[in-house]
């Protein structure tokens, strides 16, 4: 197929890292969608915290099932097609979510918008692979995450406005009809790889050759050389109790927790929560620029971000009610840049660790402990929560409370796995 942009190698690779991020805006629009409209869609679905969460957390059970297949299909099948055919998938579940008449039948929308959305991430990480040099990976995986950040700032004070104008349904139907083009994007512009343009492979990228893996390796073959490499562990431990802080805050209770427990209003709550937007904003590129430009160690970057989340956590817990107004801004903030930005050196150092072959596949299982991992913790804080009871209709601060002990827990383990990290320089 000859380059139907009539564009240069760099502009070229430039235009389909702007297709892929806009899908992962749309991604992480989706994913942190309920904190904001959490308390409205309980009233109008007639559900409690539990089913709630379950509804939140019904995103990310297909995500995390479907990342050891996406792993195989972006290797195999490739990248483009699939995702094509789940981001078809994410637009029936979106516009099926909008239109859900109770608790059961939103659940099932949520389900398929996870589903559709879950091979984006992985499939986004090969492509870079083949467009861009091994140098140039974690600072392009950093960019990813900016603009994922920016869908996170849509869902927040500007869903929470459109929300508030034309209720909570509308919002999900039009996200539903925007991935459906985006989807036809990916299909007519993105290509795997520079050779499916008749384009040279450029110097230092991760490309095939040279590798000592001559031969595909199998699913059972690639999953079990992975899972049995001891390196691969403390970063999986880590990426998961990180990312899990985000899914649980960010994803769903953070809402809820200032609107209850401060007194505020959904855009009130909602301009708090965009601080985690700014903060992937900032800081997935300059985590990345500073592990791949300046300090040019990954492992060192990691350990000073674990140590700020956990002294963070520690602050939301054991003083849950009492937080300066600033201090929930700067904790926000800090939650994007060290729950969230930071990953992409997670997924960099985990890349590293393995030949071009199973690339998609090792990614693919990195990425589902976060997402399975994480999404019990949705449910769990609204046990939580329930199991303190509510006064005038809102959850105890003892019960937020003790539901951000979880996170508390959580940090603490990322902090220790952190320092046991082996990075492959």
């Amino acid at each position: 197929m000859k380059n139907p942009m009539k564009l240069d190698f760099k502009k070229y690779r430039l235009f389909i890292f702007l297709i892929i991020s806009f899908g992962y805006l749309l991604v992480f629009f989706h994913r942190t969608a309920p904190a904001v409209v959490a308390l409205e869609m309980m009233s109008d679905l007639n559900a409690g915290a539990v089913l709630v969460g379950l509804l939140a957390s019904g995103y990310f059970y297909p995500y995390a099932i479907m990342q050891l297949p996406t792993g195989l299909l972006s290797d195999s099948w490739g990248p483009r097609k699939t995702i094509t055919l789940f981001f078809l998938i994410a637009t029936v579940g979106s516009i099926f979510l909008g239109f859900s008449f109770n608790i059961t039948s939103a659940i099932f929308g949520r389900v398929l918008v996870g589903l559709g959305a879950s091979t984006l991430y992985v499939c986004a990480l090969k492509i870079f692979s083949q467009w861009y040099k091994s140098q140039e990976f974690a600072t392009m995986t950093g960019f990813l995450i900016s603009v994922g950040g920016m869908g996170l700032l849509v869902s927040t004070v500007p869903l929470a406005i459109l929300s508030n104008a034309f209720g909570w349904r509308v919002p999900f139907i039009l996200t539903g009809i925007i991935t459906f083009v985006l989807a036809l994007f990916v299909w007519f512009f993105v290509r795997n790889s520079p050779k499916e343009l008749n384009m040279p492979s450029i110097a230092g990228s991760l490309s095939v050759a040279g590798s000592s893996y001559g031969q595909k390796m199998g699913m059972f073959e690639s999953t079990k050389k992975i899972l049995s490499l001891k390196d691969y562990w403390p970063i999986s431990i880590w990426m998961f109790c990180t990312m899990s802080i985000y899914l649980s805050f960010g994803g769903l209770w953070g809402g809820p927790y200032l609107i209850q427990v401060y007194n505020m209003t959904n855009v009130e709550a909602s301009r708090i929560l965009l601080m985690i937007a700014i903060g992937m904003i900032i800081g997935g590129p300059m985590l990345g620029l500073l592990s791949d430009r300046i300090i040019k160690r990954r492992k060192i970057v990691v350990n000073i971000s674990s140590i700020i989340l956990l002294s963070m956590m520690s602050l939301l817990y054991f003083k849950t009610s009492s937080i300066p107004i600033l201090g929930l801004y700067l904790i926000c903030l800090g939650m994007g840049i060290f729950s969230v930005g930071i990953v992409g050196l997670g997924y960099a150092l985990i890349k590293d660790l393995f030949p071009i072959e199973i690339a998609g596949t090792s990614i693919g299982i990195a990425n589902f402990f976060p997402f399975f991992l994480g999404a019990l913790y949705q449910p769990l804080m609204g046990y939580i929560l329930e199991l303190y009871g509510t006064i005038g209709g809102s959850y105890t601060v003892i019960g937020y409370q003790n539901a951000f002990l979880v996170l508390l827990i959580s940090s603490i383990i990322a902090c220790i796995s952190s320092f046991f990290i082996k990075e492959k320089l």
